[in-house]
């Protein structure tokens, strides 16, 4: 560990910080991070919206499902939507309002998942507002070794941050493809290293029945649990993504409905970008993003009614001179705002993102993911997938994007403690102004003095000293200090505990897949 992240650790430690390397509650030299918490949101929500703009994307979205329909490139739901009464033509579902309303209806309100530490159980659909680390992007980078295609060494060092980071509460898709581990074994080494090196909630991508089976599967083992056991409540989730504009397809719907019928969370996300695969204006294309997920969710409702679904939005824009994704835009903002809206109306639990366009971590970045992590706060969004480690639009997983994501995560969660808008007598502290008087300060009075350790937010990453002596220290800028931290990190990381029973099975099960070929791949 270096010297200056001992002495900015010596510096910023605050009581009641606490650091997840070693399990909830274990303290670590490298940074003093605020304990593992449910953070609660009890902001109101912002609502661009008013009731007519909440029915008029209401009957957008409901005139799509009937007049236009939605493609499903699977043949077990079609065979469902035609016993269900809705129109089946081919391949595309038309369903009415009605049908729709009842299905959505059987969704719950609320839920937990609990994985195998139960200590780590996610509630959602309340007042919770939850954050994942990255997912899915297919490039590594760091300062070190700049863009690499993914790897599983980069992998885990994404799942040792996920573990380590109490502002992280679930670990999503994988922070970064292996593309080193061939694809028909790559969900077996995965889940086992994220069931390994975390404990906490964890996601399975739905891709076919063998890699949603194996990952359930998994899962129940990790966790020491019976099959009926497992399927009485939620213990991981999966997240599938409509192919806007119109379609669902074959390997996610397969997936989503096997995860449903478990028992299984199952968020439900069109990747609507508005002038490429969605109308161009906002509220049309938060109109065809509720079509899509709408339309999945009645189909799993049906199926399997009562399991737990979650709406997502994953609604920006291009930039219309070259049509590159865009994130953390007003327009992203205003759409997922506008969505949380439509997701309360609904009565279903909202997923949104932290993203950004930035292809490395410098202002770019930052200002679009906080402008990104702000709409999910302001929509009431209860997950909230890529909250750390997010660049080049998905393209890239970064260690160093990573930590200073949690700076601003910690942030969040310190402006949601009800503490800092606390108005007992104690807080009005009209004592200490009569104490200090006219020409006292505050610095050494006794409420300042029983309260200073704890009285504000205390930065991991942030530098607050002035020019002089930030640049005496060697002037490092914000990336470069999130590197040495996330170094650091990994040096002192220790997986959390398992039940070795557990992890003998779990091994065992990986061994056995392999030598039966994992998943079947055409290549």
């Amino acid at each position: 560990m270096t010297d200056a992240v001992i002495e900015q650790g010596q510096r910023r430690r605050r009581a009641g910080g606490r650091a997840g390397g070693r399990g909830a509650g274990a303290k670590t030299h490298v940074i003093e991070q605020m304990p593992w918490r449910i953070p609660q949101n009890h902001d109101r929500p912002t609502e661009p919206l008013g009731p007519e703009g909440v029915e008029a994307i209401h009957k957008g979205a409901m005139r799509i499902l009937k007049e236009i329909g939605i493609r499903f490139l699977h043949d077990e739901a079609l065979q469902l939507f035609r016993q269900a009464g809705c129109i089946v033509e081919g391949n595309t579902v038309r369903m009415d309002e009605d049908f729709v309303m009842e299905m959505i209806a059987r969704a719950p309100r609320t839920f937990t998942i609990t994985p195998r530490n139960p200590e780590r159980a996610l509630p959602f659909g309340g007042r919770e507002i939850l954050f994942g680390n990255v997912s899915s992007p297919p490039n590594y980078w760091d300062l070190e070794t700049g863009k690499v295609s993914g790897f599983m060494g980069g992998f885990q060092t994404m799942m040792k941050l996920t573990q380590y980071f109490n502002c992280i509460h679930f670990a999503g898709g994988y922070p970064v493809e292996p593309i080193d581990v061939h694809a028909s074994v790559r969900h077996l080494d995965c889940l086992h290293a994220k069931l390994t090196l975390t404990d906490k909630v964890c996601h399975a991508y739905s891709l076919g029945r063998e890699r949603i089976e194996d990952a359930m599967e998994m899962v129940r083992i990790a966790g020491g649990l019976t099959h009926d056991a497992f399927r009485a409540a939620p213990r991981m989730f999966t997240n599938i993504n409509s192919v806007s504009p119109l379609k669902h397809d074959q390997p996610m719907i397969d997936g989503a409905l096997r995860c449903a019928r478990a028992g299984q969370v199952v968020v439900v996300t069109p990747f609507t970008l508005a002038g490429a695969m969605a109308p161009v204006t906002m509220s049309g294309a938060v109109a065809l993003s509720l079509a899509e997920a709408l339309s999945a969710i009645a189909l799993l409702q049906y199926a399997a009614p009562g399991s737990p679904s979650m709406i997502g939005t994953f609604t920006s824009n291009v930039d219309m001179k070259s049509g590159a994704p865009a994130f953390g835009t007003p327009e992203y903002m205003r759409a997922t705002q506008m969505t949380g809206q439509m997701a309360r109306f609904y009565g279903l639990p909202l997923r949104s993102s932290g993203t950004c366009a930035a292809n490395v971590p410098d202002g770019q970045a930052m200002w679009e993911t906080s402008n990104s992590l702000w709409a999910a706060v302001q929509s009431g969004s209860h997950m909230v997938y890529h909250a750390a480690g997010w660049l080049e639009g998905g393209l890239i997983a970064s260690p160093e994007k990573f930590v200073m994501d949690c700076e601003m995560l910690q942030m969040i969660q310190r402006y949601m403690e009800p503490v800092t808008w606390a108005t007992t007598p104690e807080d009005i502290a009209v004592e200490a102004v009569a104490e200090v008087g006219f020409d006292g300060h505050y610095f050494g009075c006794a409420h300042t003095q029983e309260r200073y350790t704890e009285a504000f937010y205390q930065p991991i990453a942030s530098d607050w000293r002035n020019f002089e002596a930030w640049q005496a220290d060697g002037g490092l800028w914000s990336a470069d200090r999130a590197h040495r931290i996330f170094k650091a990190i990994l040096e002192e990381y220790e997986p959390p505990p398992i039940d070795a029973g557990a992890l003998a099975e779990l091994d065992d099960f990986v061994a056995r897949r392999k030598a039966e070929g994992g998943a079947p791949t055409d290549f």
